[in-house]
């Protein structure tokens, strides 16, 4: 009998063990999670938008509530501060070459990160435009006005916002395609800087100088910050397409370093794969940007878009990493031709 007591015991101890451990699985299911969108200047209003739609998404599809965090800047910055530390899930930056240093310097994702998701991890693009003030009192239709004597340009510094250097390449290419070869381009640029009283750190703070502080008489701005700011300043401001423009993919990755050390992998590759789905492309047409990948969302917003000739960074400059080195590091061509007052 008292073997027959130890054996019945037994099972019952582990039965009711696993019952608790079954028990307390959906109480850790729920446990909130917490994400760190480290994103460039513009993009508050986008993932404030976004951050709503996939805390329901993920709510539907796990039974978790998630919250995300936002974190903006020069898109440049944004990189080093992450580089130094700041404890980003994802990162939602201006430019490849941004990511690619979270990867050239300690290794916080894969080299090969921009081959992860469709359209080199880009879920919507972007231009540069011109925005003057209401009317166009100074007459300016394209890059060359820029350069005429008493014209006031604003734009971000390019050795910390991604916008600026998508900006200044523009300029270039315009120069160069105009004028003829590397040197006339430097000589416009150079000609261009001059006119620019202060570099802001990143493009919202450019954009606030322009807009709100009424300094300058032209702001060179990522298209979707253009509207922005029709939007709100509808009766001051005016946006002037340039006759050719660069075509801006800021992408975005995974840290992966951050979400395997933090738990949080699952929630953000979901989060960066709701950038391309119908809702997550609707909200980015929204938002001013240009939906890459949705057929339905960019027949949707396609009026607010006019067409442009753009080209593209590799067709123009050989990618990020070349236009990196002979632009915008030390002693490159930013370097030699802007001299601060």
């Amino acid at each position: 009998m008292t073997l027959r007591r130890d054996f019945i015991k037994i099972p019952l101890a582990a039965a009711v063990a696993g019952a608790l451990s079954l028990a307390a699985l959906p109480s850790l299911a729920q446990q909130p999670v917490t994400l760190l969108n480290v994103s460039y200047d513009p993009t508050r209003e986008l993932y404030v938008e976004f951050n709503k739609a996939f805390a329901t998404h993920w709510k539907a599809k796990t039974g978790q509530d998630v919250a995300t965090k936002q974190s903006h800047g020069g898109s440049g910055k944004q990189a080093r501060s992450v580089i130094d530390g700041l404890d980003a899930d994802v990162v939602t930056l201006a430019l490849a070459g941004d990511i690619d240093a979270l990867a050239n310097n300690g290794g916080w994702l894969a080299k090969d990160w921009q081959k992860r998701l469709p359209h080199n991890s880009s879920p919507y693009t972007s231009t540069i435009v011109l925005v003057v003030r209401q009317g166009n009192p100074k007459g300016i239709k394209d890059w060359d006005d820029l350069v005429k004597p008493g014209i006031s340009v604003i734009t971000p510094n390019p050795k910390t916002s991604g916008g600026a250097r998508w900006n200044y390449l523009a300029a270039w290419e315009f120069a160069k395609r105009k004028y003829g070869g590397e040197a006339k381009a430097k000589e416009f640029v150079g000609k261009l800087y001059s006119n620019v009283p202060v570099l802001d750190t990143g493009a919202r703070g450019s954009s606030i100088t322009f807009a709100q502080r009424n300094q300058g008489d032209v702001f060179i701005s990522w298209e979707n910050e253009a509207y922005l700011l029709e939007k709100e300043f509808g009766s001051k401001v005016d946006v002037v397409y340039p006759s050719i423009s660069i075509l801006a993919e800021p992408p975005v990755a995974v840290v992966d370093k951050n979400v395997d050390r933090k738990g949080t992998r699952a929630a953000a590759e979901e989060y960066l794969k709701f950038l391309y789905t119908e809702e997550g492309q609707d909200i980015a047409g929204k938002n001013f940007y240009r939906p890459a990948v949705s057929a339905k969302a960019q027949a949707k917003y396609a009026k607010q878009f006019p067409k442009l000739n753009l080209f593209t960074i590799e067709q123009a400059f050989g990618g990020w990493g070349k236009a990196d080195k002979e632009h915008f590091a030390d002693g490159g061509s930013f370097d030699q031709i802007y001299t601060r007052k």
